[in-house]
C-alpha cells in the first residue's frame, strides 16, 4: 500500500514553481509539482514562445524532468495557477503515459482550499498504449 504524502506541501511546492514561469505572451504561469513513485518530487513551470505551438506546459516540464532522470511511476500532480484550472488536454494524454491513475491536485495560488481529480475522470477516453 503506498505511503500517505502531504497535499499541501505538493501545492506548496507547485505554487513554487509557478513563479519561475516564463509566460510572457499569456501571462498566465502554471506551477506543477509531480510525486513519482520513488517518493521524489518533480516540479515544473510553463515555458512560452513567441511561436506559440513550441510553449511547453508546467505538467509536462515536470513530467520530462522526471523520465528524464530515471523516474517513470507516478503518484499525483499538484498544479497551481491564478485561476485553478486543471490541465490542458495534451498534459491529461501525456501524463496518463506514465500513469493513467494519477491523482490530480487543483488549486488557485495563495489558496488554502484545492480539488482533487483522479486522471480517467479528466480523460475517460485516452489513447491507450499501442504496444
Amino acid at each position: 500500500m503506498p505511503q500517505p504524502f502531504d497535499r499541501r506541501d505538493l501545492l506548496r511546492q507547485a505554487g513554487e514553481a509557478r513563479r519561475q514561469a516564463y509566460a510572457p505572451y499569456s501571462d498566465f504561469a502554471v506551477g506543477a509539482a509531480l510525486l513519482g513513485e520513488s517518493g521524489r518530487v518533480y516540479a515544473g513551470c510553463n515555458i512560452e514562445n513567441v511561436s506559440f505551438g513550441l510553449t511547453v506546459c508546467a505538467e509536462r516540464v515536470a513530467l520530462f524532468k522526471a523520465v528524464s532522470d530515471g523516474e517513470q511511476r507516478f503518484r499525483a500532480v499538484a498544479v497551481v495557477t491564478a485561476t485553478g484550472v486543471t490541465p490542458c488536454g495534451a498534459c491529461r494524454q501525456v501524463l496518463s503515459e506514465f500513469a493513467p491513475d494519477l491523482e490530480v491536485l487543483v488549486a488557485r495560488e495563495g489558496a488554502t482550499d484545492y480539488q482533487v481529480h483522479y486522471l480517467p475522470d479528466l480523460l475517460p477516453h485516452s489513447f491507450d498504449s499501442i504496444l
